[in-house]
């Protein structure tokens, strides 16, 4: 994850879950993906490490447990950036400017200049983080595929170079549940629509009650719709009473509940799901050295691991001396 803000539900939801689960069947590597921050945050680069150690401190709350997965941060292994550089020398540019998001971002973020050689490269440099460490499997998302296409691709063109030295990664396709903000549009920090993982129980209800719900439904008595409803997918996603949610999609849709009923009981949902997570966060902000030495230490075991993939790479690029 990139280290640019807080976590919020859509972390949880499109991610963090899928991780804590892949712990119990895989070796996985997560990691604090703070060069790619800067191919967007480059000219406010400064609040990077808090927000890192932040992340990393709601990722073993939701779960993630660093005795079992490797935590670390991406620019504490240089290697990452000396396998991405071996790989530009064989990559033609326009395979990158044909990344689908390559032009949605520089649209949706023109407020800064995203011209940048390091905006261009950044699915190189995902190649690289994958590659270095002999990765089998990326978990994603169908519309994240083609992301991961691009990565094999420049897999195989490094390899026909140099020989089988590089691992072609297979999607570990996971189903990703598209939460949109509370106003309804893309949930995003900076359209302030999310509800983080750090708010407490009152801000929760807070943000909750202002959810955009069916503009149609002025008063409580006018059948309300549900699908498409951001409540009603928040209900879906958090709340685990399945019962108490079919009763209320069935009263809405009558016109025999209030807003304030189903928000009510929505955001009661959401904080009995944060609790456990709160205690955790508690729990590791009592010792906030803790998780810079995790960080650390799971760099150190990280870089070990990528060590090894640069000199058989340097090998086989016969760059040796």
């Amino acid at each position: 994850m990139r280290p640019t803000g807080k976590l919020h539900l859509g972390h949880l939801v499109g991610a963090l879950r899928n991780w804590t689960s892949l712990q119990d069947r895989f070796d996985c590597f997560y990691f604090v993906a703070d060069w790619h921050a800067l191919t967007s945050e480059y000219a406010s680069s400064g609040a990077i490490t808090g927000y890192a150690l932040d992340n990393v401190a709601d990722w073993i709350a939701a779960g993630v447990d660093p005795e079992r997965s490797t935590i670390f941060v991406q620019s504490l292994v240089p290697e990452h950036a000396e396998l991405y550089l071996l790989l530009s020398m064989v990559v033609p540019i326009p395979w990158l400017e044909r990344v689908p998001t390559y032009k949605e971002q520089q649209e949706q973020l023109a407020d800064r200049d995203l011209s940048t050689l390091g905006f261009l490269g950044y699915p190189l440099l995902q190649t690289a983080d994958v590659a270095i460490y002999d990765g089998r499997f990326v978990p994603v998302g169908e519309d994240q595929v083609p992301h991961l296409e691009l990565s094999r691709e420049v897999v195989r063109r490094f390899n026909q170079f140099y020989g089988p030295v590089l691992v072609e990664a297979q999607p570990l396709l996971t189903r990703v549940p598209r939460l949109p903000g509370l106003d309804n549009r893309k949930m995003s920090k900076s359209y302030g629509n999310t509800i983080d993982l750090t708010d407490d129980a009152d801000t929760v209800l807070k943000k909750v009650r202002q959810m955009y719900t069916d503009p149609k439904r002025i008063r409580a008595d006018i059948p309300g719709t549900v699908e498409g409803n951001p409540v009603f997918m928040y209900h879906d996603a958090f709340n685990t009473d399945a019962a108490e949610v079919e009763d209320l999609k069935t009263r809405y849709r009558a016109g025999a509940v209030g807003d304030v009923e189903v928000k009510t009981k929505l955001a009661r949902a959401v904080n009995a799901m944060l609790d456990p997570m709160r205690e955790r966060r508690r729990e590791i902000l009592a010792r906030p050295e803790r998780i810079k030495e995790i960080a650390l230490e799971g760099s150190r075991r990280a870089r070990t691991i990528a060590e090894d993939t640069l000199a058989r790479v340097r090998d086989a690029v016969r760059l040796r001396y």
